[in-house]
């Protein structure tokens, strides 16, 4: 719950103009869903896509309070977050909500971006793989090989968003590995070679090319840091 209706859109309009019509950048705003509706209006016409933070995983009935991915497409949403760690943690989502979550954008021509990520605790537990194991087992449980290519996987350690605190190139990379090495097993080398793994937690200006120099590190997915154009166009327009 940041920025209000003006500032979200002045953000955007500064998007658009940064970004050409032939940029092979891919760059969305996962916007709040008061203002998805004004953001697709400024965003029109230019390369940002429009994404939701969240969504129900019913296509329709009475989910007071909530929003279905007909309603978020009917707007122009083009993607959506499933399972970010604030829904899972805060909210107390199911990990087997997100498979369903997963199944209903694809259904409704939304590209899913299923969020993963381990807590600390887990991490010094030396659970970090058995955690992310049951996060993609339940989130892309419903998914056929062949629809993978539509969906994106964000690795975001729960320790490291908003803390100041970000997982080291290696730390990132060594999950980033095991990630596309479970898509392998699962669905075969060549879904996992196409299949794009982003990283969050803490992404900044100053450390955006340490991890996208890791090889199995395939974009970012930007927090705090999205929130200012003079912190997230560096971002946007680094160059590997």
């Amino acid at each position: 719950m940041n920025l209000d209706r003006a500032r979200a859109l002045d953000l955007t309009k500064t998007l658009k103009a940064r970004l050409g019509d032939g940029d092979d950048r891919e760059v969305a705003i996962f916007a709040p869903a008061v203002y998805l509706a004004d953001v697709a209006a400024v965003s029109q016409g230019s390369p940002v896509g429009l994404g939701a933070q969240n969504m129900h995983w019913e296509a329709a009935g009475a989910f007071t309070g909530e929003t279905s991915a007909a309603m978020l497409r009917d707007i122009g949403v083009d993607r959506a977050l499933v399972g970010h760690s604030e829904r899972r943690n805060v909210f107390f989502e199911k990990d087997e909500w997100m498979g369903r979550k997963v199944r209903v954008a694809l259904d409704h021509n939304i590209l899913p971006m299923l969020c993963i990520g381990e807590k600390l605790e887990e991490r010094k537990r030396g659970q970090v793989e058995e955690v992310l194991d049951r996060q993609l087992r339940t989130g892309l449980d419903w998914v056929e090989p062949d629809e993978c290519y539509r969906i994106t996987i964000a690795y975001e350690p729960i320790w490291a968003i908003g803390t100041g605190e970000v997982a080291t190139p290696d730390q990132a990379q060594a999950v980033h590995l095991y990630v596309r090495s479970w898509i392998q097993d699962k669905f075969g080398p060549v879904v996992a070679d196409v299949i794009r793994v982003l990283y969050g937690g803490s992404v900044k200006p100053d450390n955006i090319r340490d991890l996208m120099a890791c090889p199995d590190v395939d974009g970012v997915l930007v927090g705090g840091a999205s929130l200012q154009a003079e912190t997230f166009l560096p971002i946007v327009e680094f160059d590997s």
